[in-house]
């Protein structure tokens, strides 16, 4: 299941029984820099017991992207 959340999408899957992990992407697909490293995507947080709890550590992830870039920028 993908999800798009503040111009990234995040797929959710299980990786195995009662594992679910998610992967962050650009929705424009451009990468994604972190300390001036570039990453197509990336995989986030640990084995989560349901897709939601994924999805919601994976949104966490992209909001602190956010602020760590806003407090870069100031």
């Amino acid at each position: 299941m993908t999800t798009l959340y503040d111009g990234f999408d995040i797929e959710s899957f299980e990786a195995g029984k009662g594992l679910w992990h998610a992967r962050i992407r650009r929705a424009d697909l451009s990468p994604v820099a972190i300390d001036g490293v570039l990453f197509p995507a990336m995989e986030v947080g640990f084995a989560w017991p349901d897709q939601s709890a994924a999805i919601a550590d994976a949104k966490h992830h992209i909001d602190r992207f956010r602020r760590r870039a806003d407090s870069d920028d100031e």
